[in-house]
Formats: structure tokens, C-alpha cells, sequence
């Protein structure tokens, strides 16, 4: 009985490794793609000719370009999060959360989009298309968590965290949507101003 498991066993695991490598080699086909052609332009054939796969292959792991998109999402967003928990663990107060969480997240997309921005893509991969995963409110609901404990002390200002916690996803957002099609890309330059204009914001309401 212990022989024919071994083997099942083997079986088994190259089975989940070739279903990983395909489901991996579609979503870099659909991050190639959305970058060369735009989200609303590019087709399932598109991503499945970019891929050495064949058609029945690609709707085994998706119905549409949406869900691979929104898989590209999960994925990135899934990523950032240890950047996040980082920023978590280091900050000791409010201002150096918003700049360390603000840098963290200019810096990862800007890594992420380094092929396409040296391939002279004029989409970028994650641009134009908002999707809200349930790993992307995941990440919202602990930058909530985190906003609300840096500003616990009892010289914190008194500020609606769920306002908050929205306008600096929405600064990110859209900042860094604009960071991205800059030459050179300046993370450092989008990160102080994001974070001055937040602070800045803060600053006024507490001062109400």
C-alpha cells in the first residue's frame, strides 16, 4: 500500500506544479498585454496567443480577461501587504507611518511596472481599471487598523479614521496612477508630496 502512495503522492505534486506554472504563465501573459494593448482592447486570444498554452488550457483557470485582471490584482496586492506589515512594525508614530506606508507603496508599483515602463508600454499593467478584491479591502481594512493606532495617544488628533483611511488609498490611488507615467519615475518626489498633502489635511481638521 505504501508503494502505490509514493507514487500517487509524485503524481499528485507534479499535477498541482504544472497547474501553478500555467495559471502563473497566464497571468504574465495578461500583465504583457495590458501594458502593450490597454485592459479595454486586449481580448482572451490575446493573452492565450502571448502563452504557449492552448485555448481549453486558459478557460480551465479563467472565464474572461476581467477575472484575469482581477487575479493580477489579488496577486500584486497579496505582495504589497508584506511591505505593509513592514511599515507596521517600524513606524513609532503617525507622520513616519504615512511616509514609510506612502513610500512602500510608490516604490512597489514602481517596481512592478519596470518592464513595461522600459518597453515603452503606453499602458501600465494595473492602470485605468479599478477593481476592489477582497484582498485589496483586506489591505484597506488594516490601513484602517493602522491609522487608528497611531493615532490612539492622547495627543493624537481626533479625525473619522473611515474618511482618513479613504482619502490616503485615494491620494495613493491616483498619485500613483500619475508617478507612473512621469519620466523618470520619482517615487521619492510622489511620496513627500502625498505625504505632506495627508498630513497637512490632518493637521487642519485637528486644528478645528
Amino acid at each position: 500500500m505504501t508503494s502505490i502512495a509514493k507514487p500517487l503522492s509524485g503524481v499528485s505534486g507534479k499535477r498541482a506544479r504544472s497547474k501553478a506554472a500555467n495559471r502563473r504563465a497566464i497571468l504574465e501573459a495578461g500583465r504583457r498585454v495590458f501594458a502593450r494593448i490597454g485592459f479595454e482592447a486586449t481580448t482572451v486570444r490575446d493573452i492565450i496567443r502571448e502563452t504557449e498554452l492552448a485555448a481549453g488550457t486558459f478557460y480551465n483557470y479563467f472565464k474572461s480577461k476581467e477575472e484575469v485582471f482581477e487575479a493580477i490584482a489579488e496577486d500584486s496586492t497579496h505582495r504589497f501587504r508584506s511591505r505593509l506589515q513592514d511599515v507596521r512594525a517600524c513606524a513609532t508614530d503617525f507622520e513616519t507611518y504615512v511616509h514609510d506606508a506612502y513610500r512602500a507603496y510608490f516604490g512597489f508599483i514602481a517596481t512592478e511596472n519596470e518592464e513595461p515602463i522600459r518597453n515603452g508600454a503606453p499602458h501600465l499593467a494595473l492602470i485605468g481599471v479599478r477593481v476592489d478584491t477582497p484582498e485589496m479591502l483586506a489591505v484597506a481594512d488594516e490601513i484602517r487598523a493602522d491609522l487608528e493606532h497611531v493615532l490612539s495617544g492622547e495627543d493624537g488628533p481626533k479625525i473619522d479614521t473611515a474618511y482618513l483611511t479613504a482619502a490616503a488609498i485615494g491620494i495613493a490611488r491616483e498619485m500613483g496612477e500619475h508617478m507612473l507615467m512621469r519620466r523618470p519615475v520619482d517615487v521619492e518626489g510622489a511620496t513627500e508630496f502625498a505625504a505632506a498633502l495627508l498630513l497637512a489635511g490632518v493637521r487642519e481638521i485637528a486644528a478645528k
